[in-house]
């Protein structure tokens, strides 16, 4: 018996430890420290980087020896005929004999190494590959930011939703109390039906937004879970509250805080664009210039009517050739300098766009400082807005049970009190949101 009891014991032990391995509790940091690791975008991010590791190297490899092997086997089951003039047999003036050359079967191996000396496309393609790698990391570091701020929204909705919900369980509770209370008052005969019923329709309303609240609750927890990339699908356990990322999330500073354009990721990136549009002049101008590449092969053939080529006594004949070419262009009917002026436009464009960026960035960082600022200012507002509307609420239905104050009266206070909760409760997720809508404008690094 004993050992009965303890196997089940063991059991629900490691059903109990499997359980528990299968939740994750996570603060926001930890949130986006996870996200940054197993978001989706931010994998395929990282498998950019190691692909454009292997352009660049591909790239490289052009300038270097390149060696082919080359194995050709030929087995003619027709051979042709050539008809050569028949007196160099002896024969009449004006005939021809029928002749064969060759045998039957031959085969040939040769190794060839290629090597280019000169070639400005190639010097070109270099330099854009090391560009390349800089755009691909510059692109993970840009999805970093914003899968940080994505994080950081879908975590504050969740808590948003879960506070929503405990509020509204709690104004369900006091007001069912409240209809309880009056529907005894009106069987007593000692107030109206109207009470009654306008209880009861506010009562329906709350109802309502709890159940929609709480449908949002779950839709919120599957935006988390693809801002993280969590592919198991653990439960998460989100250990922060609003109250506190809105302690944390409260920094004056940044408001003052200096922006540097140049250190900023989109500014990086437009700036990447234009130096791409630069290497594209540079190749169409390279296009000009003459290519020098060399070569030398080794091979060896062998002639037989049969297939004797694995006999020891088979006779190979070897070869071998070096060779320079040297390809100069001369006249392309003005095609290149089409090309290049093209590529010139192109270039020209990617400056004005420099500009417009540098000044859309400028504008952006003042505009998320302001609704920053505009959110720490709501969020006080909506804190002693609440606190007002609470005082109103329970005076109201003070009033109402001593007969001084009507239904209606105490049915606007207490939807003037869940207007003032909703409200703290967005003006908390907004502090949260615009506090990570600022750090991304400033381009605040992660901290890894």
């Amino acid at each position: 018996m004993k050992k009965y009891i303890l196997s089940v014991f063991v059991f629900f032990l490691i059903g109990a430890l499997m359980a528990q391995e299968k939740e994750i509790r996570m603060t926001m940091e930890e949130a986006v420290d996870y996200a940054i690791k197993n978001n989706y975008n931010n994998q395929i991010a990282a498998n950019n980087i190691e692909a454009a590791e292997e352009k660049k190297w591909e790239t490289t490899t052009i300038g270097l020896p390149q060696i082919n092997g080359k194995v050709d086997y030929q087995y003619w089951l027709k051979q042709q005929i050539s008809l050569i003039p028949a007196e160099v047999f002896g024969g009449m003036e004006g005939d021809f004999a029928e002749v064969v050359f060759g045998t039957k079967q031959n085969v040939n191996a040769a190794v060839t190494l290629n090597q280019l000396l000169f070639d400005g496309s190639y010097l070109v393609a270099l330099q854009s590959a090391k560009t390349y790698l800089k755009i691909s990391k510059q692109a993970k570091e840009k999805t970093e930011l914003s899968t940080r701020e994505a994080v950081i929204n879908a975590y504050g909705n969740v808590l948003v939703a879960e506070k929503s919900i405990a509020i509204l369980e709690n104004n369900k509770k006091i007001l069912s109390k409240s209809l309880s209370e009056t529907e005894k008052i009106y069987e007593n005969g000692l107030t109206e039906l109207e009470n009654v019923e306008q209880l009861q329709i506010t009562l329906g309303n709350l109802e309502n937004n709890l159940r929609n609240t709480i449908r949002l609750k779950k839709i919120g927890y599957q935006m988390l879970d693809i801002a993280l990339g969590n592919v198991k699908n653990q439960k998460i356990i989100l250990t922060d509250t609003l109250e506190n990322l809105v302690f944390q999330n409260t920094d004056l500073s940044l408001i003052s805080k200096s922006f540097n354009i140049e250190k900023h990721i989109d500014y990086k990136m437009a700036k990447n664009n234009t130096q791409v549009n630069e290497l594209m002049v540079k190749l169409e101008k390279s296009k000009a210039l003459p290519s020098l590449s060399a070569f030398i092969n080794y091979g060896v053939n062998a002639n037989s009517e049969s297939f004797t080529f694995f006999d020891g006594d088979q006779n190979w004949f070897d070869y071998s050739l070096l060779g320079v070419s040297l390809n100069v262009p001369i006249f392309s009917s003005f095609a290149r300098k089409s090309r290049t002026a093209q590529a010139k436009i192109e270039l020209e464009n990617s400056l004005i766009q420099l500009q417009e960026v540098k000044q859309k960035l400028n504008l952006q960082t003042e505009r998320a400082k302001s609704e920053y600022q505009l959110s720490l200012e709501n969020y006080e507002t909506a804190k002693k807005n609440l606190n007002l509307a609470e005082r109103i609420e329970k005076k109201q239905q003070i009033k109402f049970f001593e007969g001084i104050s009507s239904s209606f009266d105490l049915s606007q206070a207490q939807n003037q009190l869940y207007t003032q909760q909703s409200n703290y409760v967005q003006s908390m997720l907004n502090v949260i949101a615009k506090k990570a809508q600022l750090e991304t404008a400033l381009n605040i690094p992660i901290n890894n």
